[in-house]
């Protein structure tokens, strides 16, 4: 999709959805996890309150490094209590490779037409190059088992993500 990187700030930030806001339970998912591809509804990956961490795109500096921090941090965070799901436009096929060169173990969702990125109303304005598209906002999702946000991070500091991410999961207990 015409070379975009994950390092692009978002020109103008929408109003996304806030905490306390419920999201439908049927949004339909295809992802890979431990090395298997499926699909899936929001409602079958909210086995316990969940992380959904957007990005646009696999194999990227920015989005690497989203990655790489959750990565590192993947046993922490799901032995607080929470899932961990990743979210980007990118194939199944491309998050099967992703996966392995990453080691990643969390669930990779594919969501090419940016149906969670709609649902959550953090379809944004970004630009590069002085071309100006629209593309999912960088951002991640506390939701709980209900389909409630429980949190939101609208703005993901892929240098210290893990430590930002820590910080709004503490703020929940």
């Amino acid at each position: 999709m015409f070379g975009l990187t994950c390092d692009l700030e978002c020109a103008d930030w929408v109003t996304m959805i806030k905490p306390g806001k419920k999201l439908k339970l049927g949004l339909r998912f295809k992802v890979v996890q431990d090395d298997a591809e499926k699909e899936v509804t929001l409602k079958e990956l909210l086995t316990r309150p969940t992380v959904f961490s957007v990005y646009m795109r696999n194999n990227t500096p920015g989005c690497d490094r989203q990655n790489d921090s959750l990565a590192a941090h993947a046993v922490e965070i799901s032995a607080s209590g929470y899932n961990l799901v990743a979210v980007s436009r990118d194939t199944c096929g491309s998050h099967r490779k992703y996966a392995a060169k990453k080691k990643i173990s969390y669930v990779l969702a594919s969501d090419p037409d940016d149906n969670f990125a709609q649902a959550t109303d953090s379809i944004v304005e970004k630009s590069m190059y002085g071309r100006t598209y629209e593309g999912p906002a960088r951002a991640a999702y506390v939701i709980g088992t209900d389909g409630t946000v429980l949190a939101v991070i609208e703005k993901v500091d892929t240098k210290d993500y893990a430590g930002q991410l820590a910080k709004v999961l503490a703020s929940l207990k």
